[in-house]
C-alpha cells in the first residue's frame, strides 16, 4: 500500500475543502438567485398583451369622431381589473381598409386576440378556423346570460349553429317620414303597424306636379326597393349558408308586385338624392344610426333642414308584423389566441358589460344589442338630450318592438353578387312589364346554380 506523506494528504484535504466551499457557496448562490428571480417575478409579473383589432370611425357609415372613446374606456376598466394585462390597438385603420388589414395579420401569423368582424367577413373566417367557437365559454360563464340580447342580434354571431361572435352594437332599419309634406297635404303620421296599403295611399297622394310644367316633381318615395319590401314583410331570399334562393315564393312576389305599384306612381320619373334632400319626397328607408346622426346638431344643419321628418317602422302587407333588417357590428376571438380567458373576459367586458353597451348611446349611433339597455328609461334620456329641443324621436318602445321582429341578412360570400344578380333580373320586371312568376322561377335556377358552382 502506498503511503503519502502527511503534508500531501493535508494539501489534498484544504484543497477538497475549498472546492466543498466553492460548491457550497455557488449552490446558495444559485439558490439566493433563484429566490429572488421569483421573488422578483411575484413582485413583477410578466405583462400579458392582448392585441384587438378594430376600424377608426362608424360602422353606418356616417360621421363619428368619437369612435376610440368607448373602445378606450373599456380598456381602462379592464386593465384596470387585470393588474398585469395590456390591452394593445393600431388606431388609424379605416372601415374601407380594415378587410385588408386584417387579412395580412392573418397571412402573418399575428392576428389579434380579440377583433371587430365586418359582414363580409364573418362567414368566410368562420368557415375557415379563423375565428374560436364561443359555445363552450358561454356555457361555462356562470356570469354570462344569452339570453340578455336580442335573439336576431346573437343569430347574426352564428354559422353552421354554432356562436362564433357577439353582437357589439346594432342598428336597424327604419322609414323616414317627412313630416312638413304630409302636414301640407293634410295626410297624418302613419302609425308603428302601418301597412303596404297605408303606404301606397299616402305615396298616391304625394305623387303630383306641383309647378304646373306637366313633369311630377313631388313623390311618394326614394331608394325603395322590391328587396325592401320583402325584407319588412319578414321574407328571406337566401338560406344563411348561402347553398338556396327562395326567390320564388309568394311573399317575394308579392313584395314585387307592391314595390311595382309604388314605382308605377312616378310616371316614369326618376326620383333623386336631390328631390329628397329638397323635401320633395315622404318616405325613404334610413338606419337608425343615420336617424340618430342627422337628428342631432351638428349634423342637422347640414341635411334636411328645410323641412321636418322623423322615422318610424316599415311598412308590412299585413298590420303589426312589421319586419325591419337589423345589422349588426360583430367582434369575435382568434383561434390562435394563447390567452383564451382574458379573450372572453375583453370580449364580455366590449359586449356585455352594461357602462360600455349605455357608451353605445353617449359616443356613438346604435343601439346596444342587450335588450334591458336599449329599453332602458336611461338610454331614453340620453337619445333626448342630443334632440334639438321639441323635436319628436322615435320611442323606445318602438324601437324595442322592432328589434324583438327584425331579420338579418345572409352574411355568405356570394351574398352581394347574389343579390345583384336577383336585382338585375328583376328591374327586368319593371322596365319591361314582364310576368313576375315566371321570371322569379327562372331567376331562382339560375341562382341556385351560381350558389352551388
Amino acid at each position: 500500500m502506498k503511503v503519502f506523506p502527511r503534508r500531501d494528504m493535508d494539501r489534498k484535504a484544504e484543497r477538497f475543502q475549498v472546492k466543498k466551499n466553492y460548491v457550497a457557496g455557488a449552490a446558495l448562490a444559485l439558490a439566493l438567485a433563484a429566490g429572488g428571480g421569483a421573488l422578483y417575478m411575484a413582485a413583477h409579473p410578466r405583462e400579458v398583451v392582448l392585441e384587438f383589432g378594430m376600424f377608426a370611425g362608424s360602422n353606418w357609415d356616417v360621421e363619428n369622431p368619437n369612435s376610440y372613446t368607448i373602445i378606450d374606456q373599456a380598456i381602462r376598466e379592464f386593465e384596470e381589473e387585470h393588474e398585469g394585462v395590456k390591452v394593445h390597438y393600431y388606431s388609424g385603420v379605416l372601415k374601407d381598409d380594415y378587410s385588408e388589414w386584417l387579412s395580412r395579420k392573418l397571412l402573418e401569423d399575428e392576428m389579434p386576440d380579440v377583433f371587430m368582424v365586418l359582414d363580409d367577413d364573418f362567414n368566410l373566417f368562420s368557415s375557415m378556423g379563423v375565428m374560436k367557437n364561443l359555445d363552450g365559454l358561454m356555457e361555462k360563464d356562470q356570469d354570462f346570460d344569452q339570453d340578455a340580447y336580442y335573439p336576431i342580434t346573437l343569430k347574426a354571431g352564428e354559422y353552421g349553429g354554432h356562436q362564433y361572435a357577439l353582437p357589439y352594437e346594432t342598428a336597424p332599419t327604419l322609414m323616414f317620414v317627412n313630416k312638413t309634406l304630409l302636414e301640407q297635404e293634410d295626410i297624418e303620421m302613419p302609425s308603428a303597424d302601418w301597412t303596404w296599403e297605408d303606404m301606397y295611399e299616402i305615396c298616391r297622394k304625394m305623387a303630383k306636379d306641383t309647378d304646373g310644367d306637366g313633369t311630377t316633381d313631388q313623390f311618394g318615395t326614394y331608394n325603395y326597393s322590391w328587396i325592401d319590401a320583402a325584407y319588412s314583410n319578414g321574407e328571406q331570399l337566401f338560406d344563411m349558408e348561402g347553398q338556396q334562393c327562395y326567390l320564388a315564393g309568394a311573399g317575394v312576389s308579392d313584395a314585387i308586385k307592391f314595390a311595382a305599384r309604388i314605382s308605377d306612381l312616378n310616371n316614369g320619373q326618376k326620383v333623386s338624392q336631390e328631390d329628397f334632400n329638397s323635401g320633395n319626397v315622404a318616405f325613404t328607408p334610413m338606419s337608425f344610426a343615420e336617424y340618430r346622426n342627422y337628428k342631432t346638431y351638428p349634423y342637422k344643419i347640414k341635411k334636411y333642414k328645410d323641412f321636418q321628418w322623423d322615422c318610424i317602422t316599415v311598412p308590412s302587407a299585413e298590420p303589426g308584423k312589421n319586419s325591419s333588417v337589423v345589422e349588426c357590428l360583430l367582434m369575435g376571438i382568434s383561434n390562435r389566441t394563447r390567452h383564451e380567458k382574458l379573450a372572453w373576459e375583453f370580449l364580455k367586458k366590449l359586449t356585455y358589460d352594461e357602462g360600455i353597451q349605455m357608451n353605445l348611446f353617449r359616443y356613438s349611433q346604435g343601439l346596444s344589442a342587450l335588450r334591458h339597455i336599449t329599453n332602458s328609461r336611461e338610454a331614453e334620456v340620453i337619445v333626448l338630450s342630443n334632440m334639438e329641443s321639441g323635436a319628436s324621436v322615435i320611442s323606445m318602445e318602438t324601437l324595442n318592438n322592432v328589434m324583438e321582429n327584425g331579420i338579418i341578412t345572409p352574411k355568405f360570400a356570394k351574398y352581394q353578387q347574389a343579390l345583384s344578380l336577383a336585382d338585375s333580373e328583376i328591374s327586368k320586371i319593371f322596365d319591361e312589364n314582364g310576368d313576375i312568376d315566371i321570371t322569379l322561377k327562372k331567376t331562382q335556377r339560375t341562382i341556385n346554380s351560381y350558389l352551388k358552382g
